[in-house]
């Protein structure tokens, strides 16, 4: 369609403004649910909607054949299931791990057995304070309800190719809540798509400067948690970890365009001293 459309909680997506790709299932992202209505007529099979379930511009990717919920960058992170979330430990019961997601929300839970190959035994020994790169299964309804994350994928049993897991090392930085999703959709892309699909090139920028130095992992958060893992060790590890969240930070912060993000990564390597 030629003009945006903004959605309010509750409202109806109506079908033009869908992607119609007949040869793929239509995937709903963060914002959207599929809503089953009851007919009127007992002789009628009940009828699907896809409502919204969050307030923002509706933002639909023909290719993947997929539709999700712009909000606005500084909203509160509302989970919604199959997003991907980095949660914190906070404590563990005998069956569950309870986490941190956002510190406005109750604990979600996540299974001791919600990992690959987990038994009783090799399941991962998990602390207070320790990271893990979930996705969210399931929510109850209302006020409250309890939020279940899995690191495995429940039809196969495997971790997904994401790095589902506990993240060891590394270190974690706080991103606005569409950052964190313009990075997951600029992360997913081509380099040639990046700046087309998300206006972002500082993922793809950082990593042609630091290949030299050996790379970085990255893994990204709905809730706007940003993990960063430098794979040579020592003080250029660091160095290298704390540059890439400062580039995540600041052109969060002012919203650059692709051409002062390539800048701002030349700045921050140089300022930091690492040979690109």
């Amino acid at each position: 369609m030629s003009s945006p459309l903004i959605l309010l909680p509750g409202d109806e997506v109506p079908s033009e403004y869908l992607p119609s790709t007949n040869s793929a299932p239509l995937r709903l992202g963060a914002g959207l649910r599929l809503l089953t209505q009851p007919s009127s007529n007992p002789s009628k099979p009940p009828s699907h909607v896809i409502a919204a379930t969050q307030p923002g511009i509706l933002s639909t990717d023909n290719r993947k054949n997929a539709a999700s919920i712009l909000s606005t960058p500084n909203r509160r992170y509302i989970p919604t299931p199959n997003d991907l979330v980095i949660a914190q430990i906070h404590h563990s019961s005998p069956d569950y791990f309870h986490c941190m997601v956002t510190p406005q929300a109750p604990h979600a839970l996540l299974g001791q057995l919600s990992f690959e190959g987990a038994t009783k035994k090799t399941r991962p020994m998990l602390k207070q304070g320790d990271l893990v790169y979930a996705r969210v299964l399931s929510m109850g309804l209302g006020a409250g309800a309890e939020v279940e994350l899995t690191c495995v994928n429940p039809a196969t049993g495997r971790a997904e190719p994401g790095g589902l897991g506990p993240l060891t090392g590394g270190m974690v930085f706080d991103v606005s809540i569409g950052m964190a999703a313009r990075l997951m959709r600029a992360s997913s892309s081509s380099p040639e798509q990046q700046e087309a699909v998300a206006g972002l090139v500082v993922l793809e920028e950082l990593g042609k400067k630091l290949e030299k130095t050996g790379g970085f992992e990255i893994a990204i958060g709905r809730n706007g948690k940003v993990w960063v893992d430098c794979a040579n060790g020592g003080e250029t590890a660091v160095k290298s970890t704390v540059a890439i969240g400062r580039c995540l930070s600041t052109i969060d912060e002012h919203d650059l365009n692709p051409t002062d993000q390539r800048k701002l990564v030349t700045r921050i390597l140089r300022e930091m001293k690492i040979e690109s």
